[in-house]
């Protein structure tokens, strides 16, 4: 089982120059990169639906303060207007930054909720992570090839009313902590996204039938307390594709994550 380093506490100085940096080599990997990227739009939807998926966006949380989930929405809303009916051809690569760009105070953004360094706190465009664990949750779904996600170092709250296993998401931060799709089919797809009063949807559609299915599962799930204290958790997600009589089983992801609570008081509640 993988071993944890204790957190180390950066100055914020460190995190901001660190950040920007990240960035701007982000931005020179677009220029220079042979990718390419998914921007085109069809008004028109495909007829094929290949998964579908909703999460709650109003979810109260212990000390947050709800005008943060509020304006989460908010976030929301700008940011899928510019990823709402793309089409991923074949060949091409979707990525999330690459298409919403900088979520900015001055394009609309809100304050919202964040995790820095393993604590909640606030920052322009917060709480854009939803749409990662979701669109992450549809791809897995899909025949598309998931190529870059991340998720948090931390496990900050427990399992309660969980909906997908733990570490079944992907975390965001703009630009360099992205989540993209690689379309090694002969088909293309498109993405469908809304809000309504209470939850963030998405559908993943294709312009023609596909007969695959797809499972995804979370194994070998762990918990372990480190040499320095702290508690981890640790799994894998494994997609399980069935072609007919045919299953093939893929590693998605493994995840090692410090929680931010102690799991064993957890479990006697």
């Amino acid at each position: 089982m993988k071993e944890i380093k204790k957190p180390i506490e950066r100055s914020y100085l460190r995190q901001l120059f660190g950040k920007e940096y990240y960035i701007l080599r982000r931005k020179f990997n677009w220029i220079f990169t042979d990718k390419k990227w998914a921007t085109s739009k069809n008004s028109i939807l495909f007829d094929n639906l290949i998964f579908s998926h909703k999460s709650m966006i109003l979810r109260p949380l212990k000390d947050v303060d709800m005008y943060l989930q509020e304006n989460k929405r908010t976030n929301l809303k700008l940011a899928i207007r510019h990823i709402d009916k793309i089409i991923i051809k074949p060949d091409e690569t979707f990525s999330i930054w690459k298409l919403v760009g900088r979520p900015t105070k001055q394009k609309g953004y809100l304050e919202g909720l964040i995790l820095n360094q393993g604590k909640l706190n606030k920052d322009i465009g917060g709480g854009l992570c939803q749409l990662g664990n979701l669109l992450f949750w549809i791809f897995a779904h899909s025949p598309l090839k998931i190529t870059e996600r991340y998720r948090h170092g931390f496990d900050v709250f427990p399992d309660v009313n969980r909906k997908v296993p733990f570490g079944a998401g992907a975390t965001l931060s703009y630009n360099y902590i992205d989540l993209q799709i690689k379309n090694d089919t002969e088909l293309p797809f498109q993405i469908n996204l809304w809000l309504d009063k209470t939850h963030l949807n998405g559908q993943l559609l294709c312009a023609e039938k596909i007969n695959n299915s797809y499972k995804i599962e979370a194994r070998n799930h762990s918990m372990k307390q480190q040499y320095w204290g702290g508690y981890s958790r640790h799994n894998q997600i494994v997609k399980i594709e069935k072609d007919g009589d045919l299953l093939n089983e893929e590693i998605l992801v493994e995840n090692h994550a410090i929680m931010m609570y102690n799991p064993f008081l957890e479990a006697k509640k």
